[in-house]
């Protein structure tokens, strides 16, 4: 018997739900793999469709599900954050292309009768009047500086074409996401269903002093790992650097106190994490939930022009929980801040998500 079919009933076990992430990053994809999991283990079968190395990860995690490309949506940073809300004007008529593509797409395979579900992460076409659909999102609230009632506004139209929306986050004390996450009315069923991580804390021997964990869109994530390439090597710190560049092999090069690893699965990954005494990473929200199970020290350096980054951080060092400064500020003697900060703890991914998938045994 399959290891992710257990007795369950022929019903479900022939529903088959398509699980759709965003490929910004990689974010998106890995908070998807335990909901993935979690049909598995209840009875469905899972189709899986993104783009790029969101898709590319996906088939390394999970090579025995089916695969299928979505269109991109060919999202770039720009070199200096201060441009990059303009240049996201620019590429709305290839974004709107993009979605009147994947609706396209769904389309056909909802027609065909290949999906009888949807789970899309933020891909903003991906949804069918036909088959229960859901959109993920921790930003109910798309902050964009001076314009951000109106992207929050258009980002909330496209949620209500959903059955419902999934917020990976507590509603209320303790919340991770903060106003991002949080709306005080809303028109179609908002659901909290807790951290998603697809990571366990583990007592293990830490062998490095730092962790840094890269990802995002170019050519960002190539300024950031060159930064501190340069800033580490040969600092007396023994470190890691993970660039978050998917490929079909696990590239390692060892240089003195200096390890660059291309990517990791994500087993491997979580006992790097776990053996590592702090973490550097961007303030996505994806990683702050991992972090947060994991009860990891961290140091935030956000994504230049990134405003949702910004705010996570800003608000998370309100707190005293995790400190940051901006990509150009830093410099070895900032990790001594850390020190002062108490760090992300008490939380704990939701594994009971069963119930979440009542929504797709609709006649």
């Amino acid at each position: 018997m399959n290891e992710h079919f257990g007795n369950h009933s022929l019903l479900k076990q022939k529903k088959n739900i398509l699980v759709a992430p965003l490929h910004w990053g990689l974010g998106h994809a890995t908070r998807c793999i335990p909901i993935i999991h979690a049909l598995l283990d209840s009875g469905y079968r899972v189709t899986l469709a993104s783009d790029g190395a969101a898709l590319a990860l996906l088939r390394i995690e999970f090579p025995r599900l089916e695969c299928l490309e979505l269109p991109s949506y060919n999202i770039q940073y720009t070199r200096k954050g201060i441009f990059l809300k303009l240049k996201l004007l620019f590429t709305l008529p290839q974004i709107r292309k993009t979605i009147s593509e994947e609706k396209k797409f769904i389309s056909g395979l909802v027609k065909e009768g290949k999906i009888d579900g949807i789970i899309s992460d933020n891909r903003l076409g991906v949804n069918s009047k036909k088959v229960p659909s859901v959109f993920i999102t921790h930003q109910l609230n798309v902050l964009s500086g001076s314009t951000s009632w109106l992207s929050s506004k258009a980002h909330q139209r496209i949620i209500m074409k959903f059955n419902e929306c999934w917020v990976p986050d507590l509603d209320g004390p303790g919340s991770l996401s903060g106003k991002l996450g949080h709306l005080k009315e809303f028109r179609i069923p908002v659901k909290y269903i807790g951290p998603l991580s697809r990571m366990k804390p583990q007592q293990l021997p830490i062998k490095y002093d730092i962790l840094c964990l890269l990802s995002g869109p170019e050519p960002q994530r190539s300024i950031l790992e060159e930064k501190l390439i340069k800033i580490f090597r040969g600092s007396g710190k023994k470190v890691v650097i993970v660039r978050g560049i998917v490929e079909e092999v696990v590239r390692k090069q060892e240089d003195s106190n200096l390890t660059v690893i291309n990517f990791l699965p994500s087993k491997e990954l979580e006992k790097l994490i776990n053996e590592s005494d702090l973490v550097i990473c961007r303030s996505g929200y994806t990683t702050i939930m991992d972090l947060a199970v994991m009860g990891k020290k961290a140091f935030f350096i956000p994504t230049p022009g990134q405003y949702e980054q910004q705010y996570l951080a800003k608000r998370l060092a309100s707190k005293n929980v995790v400190p940051f400064c901006k990509q150009e500020e830093f410099e070895l003697a900032k990790l001594d801040m850390i020190s002062s900060y108490k760090g992300l703890q008490g939380y704990q991914s939701n594994k009971n998500l069963e119930h979440l998938f009542r929504l797709f045994e609709r006649e």
